[in-house]
């Protein structure tokens, strides 16, 4: 099957650029990824090695990144089902994927209880849209749960599990994501360094990523973010002196973004519903590095937001074409 590209982001992804293993296992190194680079200014695009970047990116120019830990949130259950834990909700309760196979189970689930490892039973108390459910898991810690019996959530483009590490990022402190933000996985020691050394800083935020919607396009539901003092100066003085604001990530512009206020970034904390499209565009964030995005993604009216949608549009284009590879094993874009 081939993947054309119709509509301004209109197509069936080949699935021979699904990425199904990490590029350490198909290449050389984490960095052994492609990068299409999406120039606003001169609204041009080039290709690129992710090696590249510290010769792209200016001295002066800030890098924000998500230290979010990937969890092993996907448990089995009695049922043969398997539950993706998602996200905290601000009343301590939690969001639920089950999943039958390779897709979300949207049948009834007698009794509303699932019985999991460890001699868990999780009640599911209502549903949340038609694919999530709320419960109130019956463990102390659920981190600590999932660390004990949980695994990594894979989807069927790929096709072995693989160790939790191979789902975090340089830049992973901080335990509560269900997915991993994916687009600092090309990072390594060696890349950060030459960044730092060529005058270019790094800072992180905290975005605890939930349950990604594959199968149908989806507004993001609240998660947990924080955005401290420190980050907050260090975005406020990149942008007085004149520096860009590069999002590592579309959870990074998601949390900055949440944190504005007045034109400026507060320090700020809590679950954030904020949406960033067109209609409400980021004003902190200048550009950032992201993967390739399903065509019905949210994600890509983020990206709209940042970019025009014909510069856009060639992108996904000559993506297609020079076949870089998607989700969070594949290659990447930088847009700025």
């Amino acid at each position: 099957m081939s993947t054309t590209l119709t509509s301004p982001f209109a197509f069936a992804l080949d699935a021979a650029l699904e990425a199904r293993e990490p590029a350490e296992v198909r290449g050389t190194a984490r960095s052994d990824v492609r990068m299409l680079v999406s120039d606003k200014a001169s609204e041009t695009i080039a290709h690129h090695h992710f090696d590249d970047l510290p010769a792209l990116i200016r001295p002066g120019d800030l890098l924000v990144v998500n230290n979010s830990t990937t969890l092993p949130a996907s448990v089995p259950t009695k049922h043969g089902w398997r539950v993706h834990f998602s996200s905290s909700r601000p009343d301590g309760s939690w969001l639920v994927e089950l999943r039958d196979g390779p897709r979300p189970y949207l049948g009834e689930v007698p009794g509303n209880t699932v019985r999991l490892p460890g001699g868990v039973t999780l009640r599911l108390e209502e549903r949340f849209g038609k694919r999530l459910w709320v419960t109130r898991p019956p463990v102390a810690s659920v981190p600590e749960y999932l660390a004990r019996y949980g695994k990594p959530i894979r989807y069927s483009y790929i096709d072995r599990d693989w160790p939790v590490s191979a789902y975090q990022t340089a830049f992973a402190t901080v335990p509560g994501s269900a997915e991993m933000p994916s687009a600092a996985r090309p990072f390594t020691p060696e890349i950060v360094t030459r960044l730092v050394s060529g005058g270019v800083a790094i800072t992180p935020i905290t975005l605890h990523t939930g349950v990604a919607s594959l199968e149908s396009d989806e507004d993001p539901y609240p998660e947990w973010f924080e955005v401290s003092e420190y980050t907050a100066r260090a975005v406020n003085g990149a942008r007085e002196s004149g520096g860009r604001v590069l999002a590592i990530g579309t959870t990074v512009v998601r949390a900055l973004e949440s944190a504005v206020r007045q034109g400026r970034v507060e320090a700020a904390s809590g679950h954030t519903g904020r949406i960033i499209s067109p209609a409400e565009p980021p004003e902190v964030v200048d550009g950032l590095l992201t993967g390739f995005h399903e065509p019905r993604s949210t994600h890509l009216s983020m990206l709209e937001a940042i970019a025009e949608t014909e510069l856009l549009r060639e992108s996904y284009e000559a993506a297609i074409e020079a076949r870089y590879l998607w989700h969070e094993f594949g290659d990447v874009h930088l847009i700025a």
